[in-house]
């Protein structure tokens, strides 16, 4: 499984940069505007943090497997956690962002039931994720290749299990994964979406709080890391 340097290795080569800027476009098109919330950003979020530009608060979660990175530069707002165990109050934030956080999680319910427990009431969940139907699933040039990829269906029912409602769903990223690819991946997309649009190598969807459940409880490991998160914060 990639680490932090991997996905930032990635990131900075052609094919990530091609990457970035198509996933981008899909993500930025469902949340234009993200002025005076507060966003998480779950996973590996950090290349697409020009979405979060205005934003009340931002705070990029990476699950402690991958390691620590510092970001921005000025000022540092990650955090390394357990996938179970988030350090965040009840329906802290208004968007949650993931990306390279779902294929990769050693357990997905539990995971997908803390993002649900922090996330508000009006709240939205934008979660990209491996096609399992796309090539860029099956070969392991880029952090989309290594994990575990999901089909519609096994995504739908998993987000719905967790108490997420899917809304806005998309796929993205119909460029070949060839190490070789630049450029801005537009005439790919269109030629995808028109001609083979379930091979995407990325699925793209939105999702909504189910509130006809109880609020999943506080698991202690997450207690323990919040009192401690406040502590700092009073300090």
């Amino acid at each position: 499984m990639p680490d932090v340097r991997d996905l930032a290795a990635f990131y900075d080569a052609p094919l990530g940069q091609l990457a970035k800027r198509v996933i981008l476009r899909h993500v930025e098109n469902f949340w234009p505007d993200l002025r005076g919330l507060r966003v998480l950003g779950y996973g590996f979020p950090i290349p697409y943090a020009r979405l979060f530009t205005g934003a009340e608060r931002v705070i990029a979660a990476i699950p402690a497997p991958f390691g620590a990175i510092t970001w921005p530069q000025n000022k540092n707002a990650t955090l390394v956690c357990e996938e179970d165990a988030l350090p965040f109050p009840d329906v802290f934030f208004d968007r949650i962002l993931i990306v390279h956080g779902l294929e990769s999680a050693e357990s997905l319910r539990p995971l997908l039931r803390q993002l649900w427990r922090v996330l508000a009431p009006e709240g939205k969940i934008l979660l990209v994720a491996p096609n399992r139907a796309s090539l860029w699933a099956q070969v392991q040039v880029s952090p989309f290749g290594h994990g575990r990829p999901f089909s519609h269906m096994e995504l739908e029912a998993l987000l719905k299990d967790a108490l997420l409602e899917p809304g806005r769903w998309t796929r993205a990223l119909y460029a070949p994964p060839f190490r070789s690819m630049t450029g801005s991946g537009t005439g790919w997309e269109k030629l995808g979406r028109t001609m083979v649009p379930g091979i995407g190598g990325v699925h793209v969807v939105e999702a909504s709080k189910s509130l006809y459940a109880a609020a999943t409880p506080l698991p202690k490991a997450a207690k323990v890391a919040l009192q401690q998160a406040k502590a700092a914060e009073d300090f």
